[in-house]
């Protein structure tokens, strides 16, 4: 066999190289700043804000002035801070200014009596910038006079000048980012504005000027109720359907935090976090300890209070903190992050600590705030019902198209030629009888046709194998063609009008009512984006001389009557069931689009609670919850009689 192929590069001593300074910053900008690009680019900015913001954070500063200049790539930050040190550092002969931004590592944040909590205490975050800037100048007003120094590329151009008196004290850091490392990108205006406004959430009373040259644009940043308008903001961005207006707020002083959160009816997630006003996008222990409080507060609160959960139903920690929107700011005398960019907090101390103010305090507030608790409570339990059907019913959707992928239309269905689903029709009718006037009397180009012939199960009280195994119901799924749970697809239904047709009295109110809880529960989207309807078929036909009316309901009867009866005796047929009618007749009156009536099912954005309520009281086991709420809607039917 022959020698393998040998290269002759040397590695010895001379093979070692040692990078100076701020060398390793500029060789490999990526491990300091996350990476060249966009983001990057911005973080140098970020760095030099953070750093004002500390002095703010420590009650040394009360304004700050951001300036994107007309090039967009130069920008200015000032504060009225105590001002970076100018006079000559004791161990290296330098001005310290002239220290801190050419040295990693090097820093007021390292000593405790000069911040009792900063950013991070890396101090590499002036150094870096100055390294991969091609310009930048620091202006400091302190010791009675205005101090300046101009760098290129993280190497001083001349010593630090002295130069006229100056009243008060600050800092200001002006810098170009080098176009050798991020091109002729440009800073985006509305990210650096949206960035800003955080840090005046998260510190009340601070006050923050953007001013962006390329538009004349100065705009005042400062929100007073920090942490609480910050919260209400998200959740409103996040979802416009809050359960209670006024969130709930912790401030700690030692260690600082603060925290604001409420529910809406979002179906996820949201937690903002925060560690020393930087952002940690990837979370850590402190957003750990924030979950762990909000999960014990409430199961504590529904053990403490012996709060009557439905059969068989267990609340995970996943429902009791879906549509939770919260605001998590936290503050650290030594954090410790995950990489220079700080996305992640890992000391593990945090937890514990945002665990204890929060948890307590959330307890309390739930059992002060009675009805807000409710709200809350039922806002879990929807969540919980709602993911357990559509997990029971997901499993049995994914077993059964691993039998069978082909589409499987239920026999009795009398299907219409129409293939596009925007203008395909699907009523569901009680009954053979009905069923066949129904199917005789359509349109069969868009309309079609499905007859219920067995008994519809109570989705609310059923087990869920036995709403899933129930023929009625899975005929249903089965027409429409788009599943059901989380395998739901809205984009393969196959109507897009779903028409309930029952017939007009005490039963057909049932089953309509036992449908519609079926569709709220396993096909909630099909109510919300608009698909489910309620035919208004009469239950009277009036004569009155040679003219026919149609009446819904006795209501309706006695209006037509009481308007028309004058001219002639009226005669009266009250229609037993939909089979009764003739095809033509049923068509005329509730099939025909130019002259039916049909209500449209809808969940308004403000009754999203009371819906759920109202179905699982309705609906629900417990007999005495029904019995109170039918006395309160009969109260509220006397009182419109009256």
């Amino acid at each position: 066999m022959g020698q393998p192929h040998m290269k002759t590069a040397i590695y010895d001593e001379r093979s070692i190289s040692i990078l100076k300074g701020l060398e390793p910053v500029r060789k490999r900008p990526g491990m300091y700043i996350g990476g060249t690009g966009k983001d990057g680019m911005h973080h140098l900015l970020w760095e030099i804000v953070d750093n004002s913001v500390d002095e703010a954070i420590n009650g040394f500063a009360t304004t700050i002035t951001v300036t994107l200049h007309g090039d967009g790539r130069t920008v200015s930050v000032l504060d009225n801070g105590r001002g970076i040190p100018v006079g000559l550092h004791p161990e290296a002969q330098r001005s310290t200014l002239e220290v801190i931004l050419t040295t990693l590592h090097a820093g007021g944040k390292f000593n405790e009596g000069s911040y009792s909590t900063s950013g991070g205490l890396h101090g590499v975050g002036s150094s870096v910038v100055n390294a991969l800037s091609e310009h930048l100048v620091a202006t400091v007003r302190r010791d009675g006079y205005t101090w300046q120094q101009e760098y290129r590329r993280g190497k001083p151009r001349a010593p630090l000048k002295r130069k006229e008196k100056a009243r008060g004290t600050g800092t200001e850091i002006t810098f170009t980012p080098d176009h050798e490392i991020f091109g002729d990108m440009t800073f985006d205006a509305e990210e650096i504005r949206q960035r800003l406004e955080v840090s005046t959430f998260l510190n009340r009373g601070l006050r923050i000027v953007f001013k962006d040259e390329s538009t004349d644009e100065r705009v005042i940043l400062q929100h007073d109720g920090g942490v609480s308008d910050f919260v209400l903001e998200v959740a409103k961005r996040e979802s416009p359907r809050l359960i209670f207006d006024e969130p709930f707020i912790v401030r700690q002083d030692t260690p600082r935090v603060e925290i604001a959160l409420l529910w809406t009816e979002s179906t996820s997630e949201r937690v903002r976090s925060f560690v020393n006003g930087i952002p940690t996008q990837d979370g850590g222990t402190h957003e750990q300890g924030l979950r762990d409080a909000v999960t014990r507060a409430v199961r504590n609160y529904i053990s403490a209070h012996d709060v009557s959960l439905p059969r068989g139903l267990k609340l995970s920690a996943e429902d009791i903190r879906e549509g939770l929107v919260v605001i998590c700011s936290v503050f650290i005398s030594e954090p410790q992050f995950q990489g220079q960019t700080k996305d992640k907090l890992n000391n593990p101390e945090a937890r514990g600590q945002v665990e204890g103010a929060v948890r307590l305090e959330l307890e309390q507030w739930l059992t002060t705030n009675t009805s807000t608790a409710e709200a809350v409570l039922t806002r879990i339990i929807m969540a919980a019902k709602a993911r357990a059907a559509s997990r029971a019913a997901s499993t049995t959707v994914r077993r059964k198209s691993a039998v069978n992928r082909r589409l499987n239309l239920p026999g009795k269905l009398a299907d219409c030629s129409a293939s596009d689903p925007s203008v395909s029709e699907l009523f569901i009718v009680e009954g053979d009888s009905a069923g066949g006037s129904a199917k005789q009397g359509r349109n069969r180009k868009n309309q079609a046709i499905l007859p219920l012939r067995g008994k519809v199960l109570n989705a609310e009280q059923a087990s869920l194998k036995k709403v899933l195994g129930n023929k009625e119901l899975s005929d249903i799924v089965n027409a429409l063609g788009c599943g059901i749970g989380d395998d739901l697809n809205l984009s393969r239904l196959r109507y897009h009008k779903v028409v309930l047709l029952m017939d007009a009295d005490q039963d057909g109110n049932h089953i309509a009512t036992l449908l519609l809880t079926f569709f709220y529960r396993y096909m909630r989207a099909l109510i919300e984006e608009g698909h489910v309807f309620l035919a208004q078929p009469p239950l009277y036909r009036i004569d009155v001389g040679k003219k026919t009316y149609w009446a819904t309901d006795d209501r309706d009867r006695d209006r037509i009557i009481k308007r028309h009866g004058g001219r002639a005796k009226p005669e009266i047929s009250r229609f037993k069931g939909l089979g009764e009618m003739r095809p033509k007749t049923l068509y005329e009156t509730t099939l025909d689009p130019k002259k039916r009536r049909l209500l449209q099912v809808t969940i308004p954005d403000d009754a999203r609670l009371q819906t759920e309520k109202v179905i699982s009281e309705l609906m629900g086991k417990d007999a005495s919850k029904r019995y109170h709420a039918i006395n309160d809607w009969m109260d509220l039917v006397d009182a419109v009689d009256v």
